[in-house]
């Protein structure tokens, strides 16, 4: 298994009102340091889904970043992406691992620790903690203290990202954590210079997590 680095995780979404096509958002952000690359897409038929992601492989792969597929499975092993990520309510994760194999990416969200030592259990190769506050893009997600994901540093021995508010003024609460990165969405895809954007934040996230 190849090392991950987990520091810019970008989330997409695609209703994020940043100006361009939603690759050229993505590819901007690349250039600016983003160093995973997540494809979330809620809505949406199947065949369509597919089209982005290999459109999303293409230029990923140019950059050497790894693609992620959010909760499709189908979808990352047809495209070919470099793993998968799941929700609590997505399918059990010791059965994805079965079926994905050893060699793919596979993330798991988790805002309990409870959740967090069975998502370690069952094969996740890194764990998307949060909501660590409340943001748009998912209304509906429950907050993560920053006791619990303390509790979860001091207990899991894979990689942790938070998600859920990440931007240039709530990720440097976070340093002293010993987290592996930030996963970010609109602070990237809602920016009217992606690239910019990805820049400042991989600078501080740098200062905090390392080079």
């Amino acid at each position: 298994m190849r090392k991950i680095d987990y520091r810019l995780y970008l989330v997409t979404d695609r209703k994020q009102p940043a100006p361009g096509t939603f690759e050229k958002v993505v590819e901007e952000a690349l250039e600016g340091g983003v160093t995973l690359v997540q494809l979330r897409e809620k809505e949406g038929d199947t065949g369509l889904l597919f089209e982005r992601a290999v459109k999303l492989k293409q230029i990923t792969k140019a950059y050497r970043v790894p693609l992620i597929i959010d909760d499709r499975i189908d979808i990352m092993m047809a495209a070919d992406a470099d793993g998968v990520h799941l929700g609590q309510s997505d399918m059990p994760a010791a059965l994805a691992r079965k079926l994905i194999g050893p060699d793919k990416i596979m993330g798991v969200s988790a805002g309990t620790l409870e959740e967090a030592v069975k998502a370690e259990k069952d094969g996740a190769d890194y764990l998307g903690v949060g909501a660590m506050f409340p943001t748009a893009t998912k209304k509906d997600a429950d907050i993560t203290t920053p006791e619990t994901l303390r509790k979860i540093m001091d207990t899991v021995h894979i990689p942790v990202v938070t998600i859920g508010g990440m931007n240039e003024k709530t990720i440097p609460l976070f340093k002293g954590y010993g987290l592996s990165g930030f996963a970010v969405v609109s602070a990237i895809m809602a920016s009217r210079e992606p690239e910019k954007a990805a820049k400042n934040l991989k600078r501080i996230i740098d200062d905090i997590v390392g080079r």
